[in-house]
């Protein structure tokens, strides 16, 4: 008997800051598809966003301080050690060429970030190396475009656990996210206000002792 493909979940961001949000929903798809690790990758200059408000190693220190004693999710620092703008295709190439072509990747976006997938870089050929996982949500508003729709539906697998192969599926897992935002935890900030028990504790002792985001004299 066969033993089950290793699985490994990819989550990408600028966590800036890295906040319970995050972590619920990487925690939740972990669990819930028993991935054998779940790799957190913060973007350095991602394309399609404005540039983060702290610097790259300040990112990924609150990220590894986030997980640190949760051993599913682990931390990936290949798209902070390139000099130009992260993209996805490129990460999942650097991937595939480090894990061997048999491991499942399962690449996690939000819905609104999959309805905009046709303005990424070489979209087309991300199913090539991994399975796309769509987090969907209650209040979604956005709608896919004809082009995505129509790469969809070849593609579509309505079972998030019957995923065969490395692969080349889309699927979608069902969340009711937690309403926080990094906008919004650094709003907070530049206001003086508390941010406590929305990112872990670890992270908003960081963000003190760095002097991190505007007017972060946040309140204790």
């Amino acid at each position: 008997m066969s033993s089950l493909p290793t699985r490994i979940g990819l989550f990408g961001g600028t966590f800036d800051p890295v906040h319970i949000g995050h972590l619920r929903a990487a925690l939740e798809v972990a669990e819930a598809l028993a991935l054998d690790e779940l790799r957190l990758i913060p973007s350095a200059r991602p394309p399609h966003r404005e540039a983060p408000s702290v610097s790259a190693e300040d990112r990924l220190a609150m990220v590894r301080l986030a997980v640190a004693d949760v051993a599913t999710l682990v931390v990936d620092d290949r798209e902070l050690r390139r000099t130009r703008h992260s993209y996805t295709i490129e990460t999942l190439e650097s991937l595939r060429a480090e894990l061997g072509d048999e491991v499942q990747l399962l690449l996690m976006l939000g819905w609104d970030a999959f309805c905009g997938l046709p303005s990424w870089h070489r979209w087309r050929e991300l199913l090539e190396l991994c399975h796309i996982l769509v987090l969907q949500r209650p209040d979604a508003d956005s709608e896919p475009c004809q082009e995505l729709r129509d790469f969809l539906a070849a593609r579509s697998q309505p079972d998030p656990q019957a995923l065969k192969g490395p692969g080349g599926q889309i699927t979608f897992i069902w969340q009711n996210p937690l309403a926080v935002s990094a906008t919004q935890i650094r709003g907070l900030l530049a206001t003086g206000k508390s941010i406590r028990f929305l990112v872990p504790d670890a992270v908003l002792d960081y963000i003190r002792t760095h002097g991190l985001y505007p007017a972060s004299s946040e309140p204790r």
